[in-house]
């Protein structure tokens, strides 16, 4: 595995050089600017994300506006107590993405974020005190006790909502290859936690986000 600066150079060389390729990086929001973030508004992202999956992103931004509006802003109050009937009604709302799987998931997070809620005070201090260096322990934890939130669904909401991340893209999952970090596209929790020791290495090497790590990776695939 490479050290950090040797891959920058050359993610930075494949893009202009320094100066133009840090121009491109953006940071992660501080734990206070997440904590911040009302409770609605990660139900609203996590929902976006989940509509989003295997799905045309630029219909479901089209109609995010109606979305939210059907939705009444995504209050977790409201949102958990819908019913079957319901999602029943909303699937015959031509303003929506009518999946039922995915109108439920809505209800089904809502409730999960209520319990975040109760355990931390608010659900968005739970995704503020999580560690870097455990990222992929708060995905494990998406995986197993919100709905259809695994994988990079998942990833897509953290980044999103400006939580310091890295997303395995095609071109990251490469790099990762390339450094010996893995040999195939990490799924099973033991690439998993190669993965996670590899961007610790290189965050402690460069005192670096997450976030930068993963857009540097990215585009040092290449020649």
């Amino acid at each position: 595995m490479q050290d950090f600066e040797t891959i920058y150079e050359h993610a930075a060389g494949r893009k202009g050089g320094a100066s133009a390729f840090e121009q491109t990086l953006t940071a992660p929001k501080s734990a206070t600017e997440l904590a911040a973030i009302p409770d609605d508004r990660w139900l609203s992202m996590m929902s976006k994300c989940i509509f989003q999956a295997g799905f045309n992103w630029k219909v479901v931004e089209h109609k995010w506006p109606d979305i939210e509006e059907v939705f009444e802003g995504f209050d977790i109050g409201r949102m958990g107590f819908m019913t079957d009937e319901d999602i029943g009604e909303h699937l015959s709302d031509t303003r929506i993405i009518r999946h039922g799987k995915k109108i439920a998931a809505i209800r089904d997070n809502a409730r999960f974020l209520a319990e975040l809620a109760s355990e931390n005070g608010t659900a968005a201090s739970a995704f503020a005190q999580w560690p870097a260096e455990d990222y992929i322990g708060l995905l494990a934890m998406l995986k197993k006790r919100a709905t259809r939130l695994g994988g990079n669904t998942a990833m897509y909401f953290l980044r999103f909502m400006g939580v310091d991340s890295f997303i395995l893209s095609r071109d990251v999952v490469a790099a990762l290859i390339r450094e010996n970090v893995v040999d195939k596209a990490p799924t099973s929790k033991r690439d998993l936690e190669k993965v996670q020791a590899a961007f610790n290495t290189w965050r402690e090497q460069s005192d670096r986000p997450l976030t930068h790590i993963s857009r540097v990776l990215a585009c040092s695939v290449g020649e």
